[in-house]
Order: structure tokens, then sequence, then C-alpha cells
């Protein structure tokens, strides 16, 4: 059985999952329709800023892309948006690594600024917050899919204890409607 069939639908964490993807899709996409707006050619470095932010023709178009397939994950939702922004937010975190050394160099094909390295920490950072909420802690609640998944054993036996007690509350429940029901017992056959 895979993780996807144990998350209900409805579970208030694929709300979380949802509107981060969501949340974090609608900046990206906005940030890359300006760049087409401001029409940048496509590896430009020459340090066109929109938002506070250099970029080019190449970083709008990959912004509108991720932007767009956290949109889509937050559509499918569940276990997929939250995988997703978790992949989504790690790599933001290494293109942010990655373009610290290629600062002020001709590696710099998106035309990166310090502004747009703090900008990949701080979103990925978001994104992978939004991704890994209620998944990564020590401290799930038992009734977290995820802990149930990480326990399977102590699992089983809460599941068990819970039904054991709502079979007694259940029987507890028929006893005392049995005797404080207004009308009498059934008579049996058996009686004379």
């Amino acid at each position: 059985m895979k993780l996807r069939d144990e998350l209900p639908v409805d579970h208030h964490l694929a709300r979380v999952y949802r509107y981060g993807a969501a949340f974090c899709g609608v900046i990206l996409i906005v940030f890359g329709c300006l760049g087409f707006a401001d029409s940048l050619s496509p590896f430009d470095t020459a340090g066109d800023t929109i938002a506070g932010m250099t970029t080019n023709g190449a970083l709008s178009v990959i912004s509108t892309v991720v932007g767009l397939l956290l949109i889509a994950g937050a559509l499918v939702g569940g276990n997929f948006a939250s995988t997703l922004n978790m992949a989504v937010g790690a790599l933001f975190l290494m293109s942010g690594f990655a373009h610290i050394f290629v600062l002020d160099k001709p590696a710099n094909i998106l035309d990166f600024g310090m502004t747009n390295v703090m900008f990949s920490f701080v979103m990925g950072l978001v994104i992978l917050t939004f991704g890994m909420y209620g998944r990564v802690t020590s401290k799930l609640s038992h009734d977290n899919p995820y802990w149930r998944r990480r326990h399977p054993e102590q699992a089983a036996r809460e599941s068990q204890a819970r039904r054991r007690a709502a079979k007694a509350l259940t029987a507890a429940d028929e006893q005392s409607t049995e005797r404080t029901s207004p009308y009498p017992p059934p008579l049996s056959s058996e009686q004379p």
C-alpha cells in the first residue's frame, strides 16, 4: 500500500499543500509575466530589473514554467502537491547556492544578482515548508497519516484499541437504552 492511498482526500494537510503551491506559483508567474511585458532578450546580462531583481527572458520563462507547475500541483493536491513543493523548494535552494558562485561571471546566463539569490533562498524555504508541513517533524500527532505510515505496529494497536472502545461504548449505550426504555421488554415465548 502506498502512502498516497492512506491520506484521505479531504485531510486538512491537503489544503495546506494546495494553497502553498498555488500561492508560490502565482508569485512566480507574475514575476515571469512582468519579464515578458518588458520584452527582455533571452540571455541578456545587462542587468534589467523587475521587482528589484535582475532578470532576462530565460529567467522569465523558467519562472513561468515553474509557477505553472506549482499551480498544476495545487490543482492535483494531496501528496502530489506536497512532494512537488518539497522538490521545487529544494531546487530553489540549490539554485541559490549555485548562483552564488557564478555572480559576476560569464556563466551567469540567467543574470542573477544578489537579490535573486536571496529571493531563491526565501522562496525555496517557503515552498519547502509548505511541502513538509505535517510530514517532517518529531512531534506528529498519532492520527497523522505520515506518523501512521512510519509507526505501523503502534498505529495498528491504537486503531484496534479505538475499535474496542467504540464497541464497548456502543454496547453500554444499548444497555442504558434498554434500561430507560418506556416500553416493557418483549415477551419471550418460553414464559408461562
